[in-house]
């Protein structure tokens, strides 16, 4: 059986980025329109540096932040739970908050218009992904992020029904979030496995009402029996999921995320 597609940090450009109070490691790579990637749990994995490298090579200035986690370390059982707990108490997330401004997604905006200032294009993509899904709609209250992915957006963490409602970023950001629907034809892309607990249901349902056609969802099938030989936990759309030899359909929604931002941030005159 084929693998995610995966790479290491070879070519990629590191320096600190400060922003609303905050400073991280950004990892910089390509050229053309910017795209901001976040990282999921664990952190900036080889499959993670994997999906930057398509993106690199689909014609986009990528970013990584990396706020959690060790750069090019593999994902591990015992990773990934230290880097849970870590994430548990650490104030710039608020994993379970709920109606809740985040200051980690102050921090993403200011990556996000920084990139926007230095590339061309109407703006920028943001891509987050599991813990990270919900920073990239945050990130929309900003003029210049044009093309939110919210990829199986799992914060706040799941275990309330509340929580499971939550749509991960504050009314306040929400309500800014709409209006650019509204006046400027923002257009947000989202995507889940249909089994997937940790970016439940109710979750896109909030979102689907809040935002109506402005969200396209992608919901990838993981019942039993499915097409593509999913387990009920599968999880990373646009990473460990992917299979490239024969193609599943995690390759197709990461085709159309691709086409997705192509679409939103590439003039033609």
């Amino acid at each position: 059986m084929s693998a995610a597609p995966s790479s290491d940090l070879a070519g990629w450009r590191r320096a600190p980025f400060t922003g609303a109070g905050l400073t991280y490691d950004c990892f910089e790579k390509g050229a053309g329109p910017g795209v901001v990637l976040i990282p999921e749990i664990p952190g900036l994995t080889p499959e993670v540096v994997g999906f930057g490298d398509h993106l690199v090579d689909e014609g986009f200035t990528v970013v990584i932040p990396s706020p959690f986690g060790t750069p090019g370390r593999p994902e591990t059982p015992g990773y990934v739970l230290g880097i849970v707990a870590r994430l548990c108490v650490t104030k710039e997330f608020r994993c379970f908050a709920a109606n809740a401004e985040r200051p980690i997604t102050r921090y993403l905006r200011a990556v996000a218009t920084d990139l926007a200032a230095r590339t061309p294009g109407p703006g920028v993509g943001v891509i987050g992904m599991c813990f990270s899904g919900g920073f990239a709609l945050a990130t929309a209250v900003e003029d210049v992020v044009t093309a939110p992915v919210l990829s199986q957006p799992s914060t706040p963490f799941a275990v309330t029904p509340r929580l499971r409602r939550d749509p991960g970023l504050s009314q306040a950001e929400l309500e800014v979030v709409k209006e650019r629907t509204r006046s400027d034809g923002l257009c947000l892309l989202g995507l889940r496995f249909s089994q997937d607990r940790m970016a439940p249901a109710e979750r896109f349902a909030t979102l689907r009402a809040q935002l109506g056609d402005a969200l396209e969802v992608i919901e990838l099938d993981s019942a039993p029996g499915n097409a593509d030989g999913y387990s009920r936990s599968a999880h990373s759309v646009l990473t460990a999921e992917v299979r490239e030899e024969p193609p599943n359909s995690a390759f197709a929604a990461r085709n159309r995320t691709v086409e997705f931002l192509k679409n939103r941030l590439i003039t033609t005159d």
